[in-house]
């Protein structure tokens, strides 16, 4: 029952449902329920960011909830949000997990590691080749790599997405795929259905900015979209870094 609730929170969580988490998961809960908590209480309360991150690295460390795989995921997970991704990196090889390795994968990535996220990959293959977390993991990888491993990581991809479902993040990482070989028609093709999905997701309206320029397109209608919907997303504020650049710049030659 508690491994089945881990799920149902996490997708509340998802769906940005923070409040009802926060109502029926109370601190007194089985560890794991506890631990998913922390997520919901990140996202709705700022300000109880730094103690929530302690108390994660307590539980991460005390010997009586540090094995659990779940405790360990939503550790590493605020940590990854706080930027503090070797650490949770870490944390990530604790125990042998698939959803732990993904993790690590990603943040490998997002580090420019695409060496470690290879690592991690042959670490989850070890454990279960076929799963789906396996094979996503291993396209992420394969779009970080480029040359042949792109064209691999797109059939892998439509492959999932046809068996599982397509939701808003299989429709823009395949977006990426296609944007990785130059097929930017594409891209646009798959970020639409994501946009058509969820029109507030930031990552797709960012992507679809960006292919719009690609493509000779007007992208203003995106980008005030994306500043609506994620006014802090990277892409939002590169923009405005950039803008203010230019602006410092043309006054300083007028």
């Amino acid at each position: 029952k508690v491994e089945r609730d881990v799920y149902v929170y996490r997708s509340y969580i998802e769906l940005g449902s923070y409040e009802m988490v926060l109502s029926e998961v109370t601190p007194s809960s089985p560890p794991p329920l506890t631990a998913v908590r922390w997520l919901a209480q990140h996202h709705r309360h700022p300000d109880s960011r730094p103690s929530l991150l302690e108390e994660a690295r307590a539980a991460a460390t005390d010997p009586s909830t540090a094995p659990d795989a779940t405790v360990l995921l939503m550790a590493a997970t605020l940590l990854v949000l706080e930027d503090c991704r070797p650490e949770a990196m870490r944390l990530c090889h604790a125990v042998p997990d698939l959803e732990l390795l993904a993790l690590s994968v990603q943040t490998a990535l997002s580090m420019h590691r695409p060496d470690a996220a290879l690592a991690d990959v042959a670490a989850m293959s070890a454990l279960d080749d076929d799963a789906t977390l396996t094979q996503l993991a291993s396209a992420w990888t394969g779009l970080a790599l480029g040359g042949r491993h792109v064209q691999e990581a797109w059939h892998a991809l439509h492959d999932l997405g046809d068996r599982h479902g397509w939701t808003v993040r299989m429709h823009v990482t395949l977006a990426a795929a296609a944007m990785r070989m130059g097929r930017w028609e594409d891209a646009e093709g798959e970020l639409l259905q994501a946009f058509e999905k969820n029109p507030k997701d930031a990552d797709a309206l960012a992507n679809l900015a960006v292919v719009c320029v690609h493509l000779g397109k007007p992208n203003s209608r995106y980008v005030a979209l994306l500043r609506d919907a994620a006014p802090s997303h990277p892409f939002v504020v590169r923009a405005d870094a950039h803008a203010a650049a230019f602006d410092k710049a043309a006054g300083v030659a007028a």
